[in-house]
């Protein structure tokens, strides 16, 4: 025979037994439409349009799934806005101390439905990606929680554990719904939970942060994050309502006074501890003069806070932020001089602000007396949850084992998510995303053409399943 061509059929028979052991090693799932992978199993989730408020489709058929898979699940909530249940490794009676994977079913809106390159509900998987409304949030997370949650009882399962290992999976997380969802959990399940600690969304792996290294991939974990306070303004103001004289004062000029100077004027760059770590932390990862100012950032603030605004994601953890979000004055008749306007003001506080002090300061900047600030929703403030811990360094190590061109950081994270309620009871809390993602990805998470790329799901499951295991086996 040829030897080129004994080359080829070696070469052929090599490749068909590798491509053999990969499709016999690749982890799946039953399903009712036969077995799954994890990159099928988000392209199902992601078909039920779950929006906030109608959830209830899509956790049964996750529900299913956990089942199925012969994990432990109790309901907490079973109607649309509040579906949640948690399905375990053991049954929550067993009362041990729990690792709760903490994911929501909902999602936001589609929007414009002819911007979509792919149906947003189609859950369409090409060469290289997975589409859809959930990708990344939060179904991508829910799908890697499952898989993970179902590994471990293969291996674990049978043994007597120091842990319980569950996956949580709530409502209406996108609207943050009045006494619905993780609100509800908490307050009627909090005991049957029995957390030791809670995982939930949070940042996933991307570069374009370090100066000297653009490259670098960073996993931000999260410890805290800004807390929620929602503002309603209103002003009344009584004049004549016909639109022929213009009044020297009426409401929709004052409000409109008003938000200018408060919207314009600049928020002041604030340094806590959780803050300027982050930026020594980044100090380790720079080289030059840009390591030496990161390193010492209470002595080179000056410097730090111009840089600091021309990066909007950055600035975000350095500042409480006001964001005007509704003017309305309650008339649709062109020639009427309404005599009320209210305006909603969606503002993110750092972890140490006091509401009362932050309201007061609003109050001073509108300049107008005569306008009432009514809050709407606040929170309280929480500590951060403390990155020595055990369980935050077997969540480092994961990452790394997984990642190990990549770096971590300890953060704060400018957005609000259902793991504040734990932390609010005094639960360990991290908020991460073990997947790695160029950030033209992150343009699309809440907005037009969201998708992951293929493969990602993969080793996100194996870090979650490489954490688990260094705490069930410390």
């Amino acid at each position: 025979m040829n030897r080129k061509l004994i080359y080829f059929v070696f070469f052929l028979c090599i490749t068909f037994q590798t491509q053999s052991q990969n499709l016999s090693s690749e982890i799946t799932i039953k399903s009712p439409s036969g077995r799954l992978n994890i990159d099928q199993a988000l392209s199902k989730y992601i078909q039920f349009k779950s929006i906030s408020g109608d959830e209830k489709e899509a956790g049964i058929w996750l529900k299913s799934l956990c089942e199925q898979n012969g994990l432990y699940v109790s309901q907490m909530g079973d109607t649309n806005g509040n579906y949640n249940f948690t399905a375990s490794i053991y049954p929550l009676s067993s009362k041990l101390p729990n690792i709760i994977l903490l994911n929501h079913i909902d999602v936001v809106p589609a929007g414009d439905l002819t911007k979509w390159d792919h149906e947003p509900f189609s859950g369409d998987i090409t060469d290289t990606e997975i589409w859809g409304r959930g990708a990344f949030d939060n179904k991508g997370n829910g799908i890697m929680h499952l898989f993970s949650v179902i590994e471990i009882l293969k291996k674990y399962g049978k043994k007597q554990m120091p842990y319980n290992v569950t996956l949580l999976a709530v409502s209406c997380e996108e609207k943050q719904c009045d006494g619905g969802g993780a609100e509800y959990v908490i307050k009627n399940h909090f005991e049957a939970l029995n957390p030791a600690v809670v995982l939930g969304e949070g940042p996933p792996g991307f570069n374009g942060i370090l100066k000297s290294n653009p490259d670098q991939n960073l996993f931000g974990i999260s410890v805290t994050n800004k807390r929620p306070l929602w503002l309603e303004l209103s002003l009344k103001v009584k004049t004549s309502a016909h639109g022929s004289i213009t009044p020297i004062n009426y409401a929709n000029k004052g409000m409109i006074r008003a938000l200018d100077n408060l919207i314009d004027k600049k928020q002041k760059a604030v340094y806590n501890e959780t803050n300027l770590n982050i930026l020594k932390q980044l100090g380790e990862l720079e080289n030059g003069a840009e390591a030496l100012v990161l390193k010492h950032p209470r002595l080179f603030k000056i410097l730090l806070a111009p840089v600091l605004r021309h990066k909007p994601e950055l600035f975000s953890l350095f500042s409480n932020s006001i964001t005007l979000t509704s003017v309305d004055s309650h008339n649709n008749v062109i020639n009427v001089i309404p005599d009320e306007v209210t305006a909603l003001l969606d503002c993110r506080l750092l972890p140490h602000q006091t509401n009362k002090e932050f309201v007061a300061s609003v109050k001073k900047q509108l300049k107008n007396k005569r306008i009432k600030i009514r809050v709407i929703k606040e929170s309280p403030i929480v500590p951060p949850s403390d990155d020595k811990s055990m369980f935050f360094v077997n969540i480092d190590n994961a990452i790394k084992k997984n990642y190990p061109e990549a770096n971590t950081l300890s953060v704060s994270v400018p957005n609000y998510n259902d793991v504040t309620f734990f932390r609010e009871k005094g639960i360990s809390s991290y908020c991460f995303t073990p997947i790695e993602l160029d950030r033209h990805y992150l343009e699309h998470i809440h907005n037009v053409n969201e998708r992951i790329p293929r493969g990602v799901l993969t080793i996100g499951k194996q870090t979650f399943v490489d954490f688990i295991e260094s705490c069930l086996n410390e």
